[in-house]
């Protein structure tokens, strides 16, 4: 089974955010980026990806993702503050 990943983009420190999961983050990233994607994160130029995590299976990551749509946004901004508080892009981190 392929791993996934489990993502949240957002237009700015402490803008929209949006949750999404891939099997190829940086393919999906590309994709959020160049407009490709139609929807929500491209409706509020959701580009900048300020935290991910990598699961040993796509199956997993869905999961999480579905979680993590439910929770409440200070949970969403804490999860981000607790291991990136600058909200720096860490799409340098998937080479």
């Amino acid at each position: 089974m392929r791993e996934g990943f489990v993502y949240i983009l957002t237009n700015r420190k402490n803008g929209v955010l949006y949750i999404g999961s891939t099997n190829d983050l940086a393919r999906r990233l590309e994709q959020h980026r160049a407009g490709s994607v139609p929807g929500f994160a491209k409706k509020y130029q959701c580009r900048r990806l300020p935290w991910f995590e990598r699961f040993d299976n796509i199956h997993d990551a869905r999961v999480v993702e579905r979680r993590m749509k439910a929770w409440k946004r200070d949970w969403k901004i804490e999860l981000i503050e607790k291991t990136n508080p600058g909200w720096s892009d860490l799409s340098d981190r998937l080479v």
